[in-house]
């Protein structure tokens, strides 16, 4: 063969090589292409949103499945999830039965991981105080209104508190971390139990209300003699105190990762439908609870196309997977693998027109 033949043969080559590479780049581009056309809506919780913020923003960047998550609180993301106006809910409260009925399908509850609710205070001094579960509840009963009150002197020996007035701060929305607080004093007092209970929402006796997590750090940070309750990471990215509470084995205990997580060591129900508040647990802060994932068993609802449940439950299962790698840096407590195998049954059972989504 002569040069100008060689010289042909070789750009035949040339060409085919390109043509196979343009091929492959096409397949692989144009898949993640798709993935980008969708994009997952949710609301709810504010308790785990520093969480979802970076788990959402690193799950985009590997997969390109946008993630829209709107922090409204609890109740809004349970509102939102009825009325199906979103992909998910977020929720650190487990749905009522009224809830459920409302929403007219099975709604399963899928834990992302576990946090501590905090007792905050303004107080100058940088005082670092201890709390029993009756002076919690009687702080917003209204009933201790000072903070040199015999009871808050007796359990904070050697603490000099000041002759102030308490100003209580509590949320003003639908909140999961108001329904973890006041599922807690309500196991601990009776009167609260009876005067005001629990829930997402409640009618407070005293004291100033916040929208979210952010708004009552906020108050609290603004109103010297406050005291309100926040989830951790709040209190820690906001350089705010935070008080030790007496758990039911009569350890006074300070909130942490590890406090937490022993909190979360108990026997878990399949539908994870579960209460960690005032824990048996010698170690476990009493004031922990899971947050979770809210989402119709059955997709096929509306005018959702097959490709939006793949999506979600390819989402769900990064996020009790890969994305429990993110818990622990933002002051969440990981979920357990007890926890873990629980949440992947869940995943597997959600189905889209009677077939099971997770092949």
């Amino acid at each position: 063969m002569n040069r100008s033949g060689r010289s042909l043969l070789g750009a035949e080559k040339k060409k085919v090589i390109v043509l196979i590479a343009i091929l492959l780049v096409s397949i692989v581009f144009g898949g993640i292409g798709h993935a980008k056309d969708v994009e997952l809506i949710g609301a709810g919780a504010t308790f785990p949103y520093p969480l979802y913020s970076k788990m959402f923003d690193v799950y985009n960047k590997e997969s390109g499945v946008k993630v829209n998550y709107q922090a409204i609180g609890s109740g809004g993301g349970i509102r939102q999830l009825t009325n199906k106006t979103v992909d998910f809910g977020g929720s650190d409260a487990i749905m009522s039965d009224k809830d459920l009925a409302e929403a007219s399908a099975p709604v399963l509850h899928i834990p992302t991981c576990a946090g501590a609710v905090v007792v905050t205070y303004n107080l100058s001094g940088n005082l670092k105080l201890r709390f029993t579960p009756d002076a919690i509840a009687d702080i917003f009963l209204g009933k201790i209104n000072k903070w040199n009150d015999r009871r808050i002197s007796e359990i904070n020996p050697g603490v000099k508190l000041p002759d102030m007035n308490v100003t209580v701060v509590h949320r003003s929305d639908g909140s999961g971390t108001t329904s973890i607080f006041s599922d807690y004093l309500s196991k601990v007092s009776k009167e609260w139990k009876e005067k005001v209970g629990g829930g997402t929402s409640l009618s407070w006796p005293t004291g100033l209300g916040g929208k979210g997590n952010p708004g009552v750090a906020g108050l609290v940070q603004q109103t010297p003699g406050s005291i309100g309750y926040v989830e951790l990471i709040y209190a820690l990215q906001n350089k705010m105190p935070y008080g030790m509470v007496k758990n039911k084995k009569g350890n006074f205990v300070t909130a942490t990762l590890a406090s937490t997580s022993k909190a979360a060591d108990t026997n878990l129900p399949d539908d994870m439908k579960v209460s960690l508040t005032d824990t048996d647990a010698p170690e476990g802060y009493p004031i922990s609870g899971f947050t979770w994932i809210l989402v119709y068993k059955d997709q096929s609802y509306g005018d959702r196309t097959e490709e939006k449940p793949k999506e979600l439950v390819k989402l769900l299962w990064w996020m009790t997977h890969e994305g429990q790698k993110y818990t622990e840096p933002l002051e969440y407590a990981p979920l357990s693998k007890k926890a873990v195998e629980k949440a992947e049954k869940l995943i597997k059972s959600i189905t889209y027109k009677l077939s099971t989504v997770m092949k």
